[in-house]
C-alpha cells in the first residue's frame, strides 16, 4: 500500500505540472502575439514566478519564446508545428464539403463528415437531404465507436492508442460485438474501405461510411451517407456504395492522400 501511494503521488505531480503547463500555452495563444510576464500571470491567475519556471521549461522544449528586445513571450515554433497539423485537419471540411453536396444531390440521402474528437467520432459538418435523419446527423453529434458506420471506420483505420479507451468501453456494452466478429469487421473495412449498417444505431436507419486520408496514410475524417428504410438500403455493392467511394477517393486525392 506505501508503495503504491508513493509511486502515485509522482505521477499525479506529473499530471498536475501538464495541465499547468498547458494553461500557460494557451494563455499565450489567446494573448498572441506576445505578452509580459505580468500580464500573461494576471491572465492564467497564477503567480509571475511560478508561470515564468514553466516559461523557461517551454522554451527549452521550443513551444515558447521570448523576445530579447522586449522581454515579451510567445509560441514557439514547436507550438506553431502542433497547430499547424491541426489545422490540417480542419482542412478537409473545406475539401470534403462541396463533395458531401454533390453526393446529398445526386442520392437525395443525408450526407455528413465526421473527425476524431475527444469523445470519439464527431459530426462536423453534414448535408441534409429532404428526408432528413436529424437524430444522428446533427453538428457535434458524437456517434458511438462500435455502434454506427463511421466509428467502425474510425476503429479500423486510427492508431489503436486513440481508440483503445472508446473500444474497450464500448465492448463491455450489452450488445457490443464479441472480439472476433470486431476483428472481422476491420480487416474487412481494411480492404474495401467501406462499412455498410442496417439498423445498428437507430432501428430502420441505414448507412454506408466510408475513410479519407491525407498525406502518409492519415485518416482524417470520414463520410457517411445516412438515410431511412426503405428508401435507402445501403447496400455494399450497390450505387450509392460505388459513388461514396468516387467521392471519399476524390477528397482523398485532394488531401495529398493514397488513391486505391
Amino acid at each position: 500500500m506505501t508503495s503504491d501511494i508513493a509511486e502515485t503521488a509522482p505521477r499525479r505531480q506529473k499530471v498536475q505540472a501538464a495541465e499547468v503547463g498547458t494553461d500557460i500555452l494557451k494563455g499565450l495563444a489567446e494573448l498572441a502575439p506576445a505578452t509580459s510576464l505580468s500580464r500573461l500571470a494576471e491572465h492564467v491567475g497564477m503567480p509571475a514566478s511560478k508561470v515564468h519556471r514553466y516559461l523557461q521549461a517551454l522554451i527549452a522544449s521550443g513551444f515558447a519564446e521570448q523576445d530579447p528586445a522586449t522581454n515579451h513571450y510567445g509560441l514557439g515554433q514547436a507550438a506553431l508545428f502542433v497547430g499547424l497539423a491541426a489545422l490540417g485537419r480542419l482542412d478537409v471540411v473545406k475539401v470534403a464539403t462541396p463533395c458531401l453536396a454533390e453526393l446529398r444531390d445526386e442520392l437525395n440521402e443525408t450526407c455528413f463528415l465526421a473527425v476524431w474528437g475527444n469523445r470519439g467520432p464527431t459530426v462536423v459538418h453534414v448535408e441534409q437531404a429532404v428526408r432528413a435523419i436529424t437524430l444522428v446527423t446533427q453538428v457535434g453529434s458524437v456517434l458511438p465507436l462500435l455502434g454506427s458506420s463511421t466509428g467502425l471506420v474510425f476503429n479500423a483505420f486510427l492508431p489503436d492508442l486513440e481508440t483503445a479507451p472508446l473500444r474497450e468501453k464500448e465492448l463491455k456494452a450489452a450488445g457490443a460485438p464479441s472480439p472476433t466478429t470486431l476483428q472481422e469487421t476491420v480487416e474487412a473495412i481494411r480492404t474495401t474501405h467501406l462499412q455498410s449498417v442496417h439498423g445498428l444505431l437507430m432501428a430502420g436507419v441505414n448507412a454506408l461510411s466510408a475513410p479519407l486520408f491525407a498525406a502518409g496514410g492519415r485518416l482524417v475524417g470520414v463520410i457517411t451517407v445516412v438515410g431511412a428504410e426503405p428508401g435507402f438500403k445501403a447496400e455494399p455493392d450497390g450505387a450509392a456504395a460505388r459513388r461514396l467511394l468516387e467521392g471519399a477517393r476524390l477528397i482523398s486525392a485532394r488531401m495529398g492522400g493514397e488513391v486505391l
